[in-house]
Parts: structure tokens; sequence; C-alpha cells
């Protein structure tokens, strides 16, 4: 019985606990320093391209992985790595995935595109990461506006750990990596919009 009332007090505890969740300290000072891991489950890379100039065409990968590491004592020092499996591009529509894969974003060539950063430079909570982006067996440098959204518990009562938050804005030529099949009816401008939580590494 009293185990039964221990319970149900704490799943009340649960579903009252959203209202009193810890806000994530916005300060990168803040975050301990160590290996981050991506969550795949709450991280989107998203891109978007002009379709005969009528509309925007938005495609995902749904498989990418990234990791960085950090010190809060040299911020600019962080090193940012990230993989994609360019096969893995999604829109929605099954031919047009295998084609794109292909044909609009190298996989032949590059099957899993690399980003990593050569140079940080932040101000506050917000920054510009640079680095150099190997797709479809060309290396460019590619930058990405990042906005830093804090870093702290998550969840009822920070069950779902200590995360930290980044979204990220950015945009390439894909000429530049010698992509031009489908040109001009699909746009040369690729944007792209990153949202991902990331760990601590165990």
């Amino acid at each position: 019985m009293t185990f039964r009332f221990a319970a149900t007090a704490f799943a009340l505890a649960l579903l009252a606990a959203p209202l009193s969740v810890t806000a994530a300290d916005s300060g990168l000072a803040s975050m301990p320093a160590g290996t981050y891991v991506i969550d795949p489950h709450h991280a989107s890379l998203i891109g978007s391209v002009s379709h005969f100039g009528r509309s925007t065409y938005v495609f995902r990968f749904d498989k990418f992985d990234a990791s960085y590491d950090y010190d809060p004592a040299s911020p600019d020092a962080a090193k940012l790595t990230v993989s994609i499996e360019v096969n893995s591009l999604d829109t929605g529509w099954d031919q047009a995935d295998r084609e794109f894969s292909r044909d609009f974003a190298g996989s032949a060539k590059t099957p899993v595109a690399r980003f990593v950063s050569t140079t940080i430079t932040h101000s506050g909570g917000s920054g510009v990461v640079t680095g150099d982006l190997t797709l479809n067996g060309v290396t460019k440098p590619v930058s990405l506006a990042v906005t830093f959204n804090g870093y702290g518990p998550l969840g009822p009562m920070g069950l779902l750990g200590k995360k930290a938050g980044f979204s990220a804005t950015g945009a390439f030529k894909r000429s530049d990596f010698g992509l031009t099949k489908f040109a001009p009816m699909v746009g040369d401008d690729i944007s792209l919009q990153i949202n991902a939580e990331f760990v601590a590494k165990k």
C-alpha cells in the first residue's frame, strides 16, 4: 500500500513538474568542458532550394551525426565535426529522393558528407562557425550563423539530463561542389536550417 501511494505521488509530481522546470543557463561559461554528442532524436537538418522560381523545395537528411569538443576557458577553440549520410535525403517523394541523393547531392562520390570546423567566433550567445564541407568529392569552406540556446536540465525535474541546444543557418552554392544537374530549373543556392541538442559524452 505504501509503495502504491509513493508511486502515485511520484506520477503526480511528474505531471506538475513541467511548470517548474529549471530554465537553461544562456551563458556558454556554464557548460562544463568535455566532448558533446548530438541527441539524434532532438535534431534536424533541413535544406531548401528554389524550384523553377515558383516555390521553395524543402528536404531533410534523416541520418546524420555530430560532436564537438568544448572548453569554457577557450570557447573559440571548440571543434565541431558533422557527418551526413547523403542517401538519407528525404523529400517526401521516393523517386525524387533517389535522384536528388545521386544527382543533386553527389552521393555516388561522397556517400557520407562531412563538415569539420576550422574557426569559431562568438559574441555572447551567437557566433559564426566556419568549416570545410566535403560534398560530391569536393571540399569547400562554408559558414554557419549559430545561436546558443542554453545549457541545463531538461524534462520534469531534470530527468532528461542536461543538454546544450543550438540553432544554425547557412547557405552555399551547389555549383561550387560540381553539382549543376537540373539547373537552372532547380536553383543553385542551398539554404540550411539546423537545430540540435547535445549531451556530454559518457
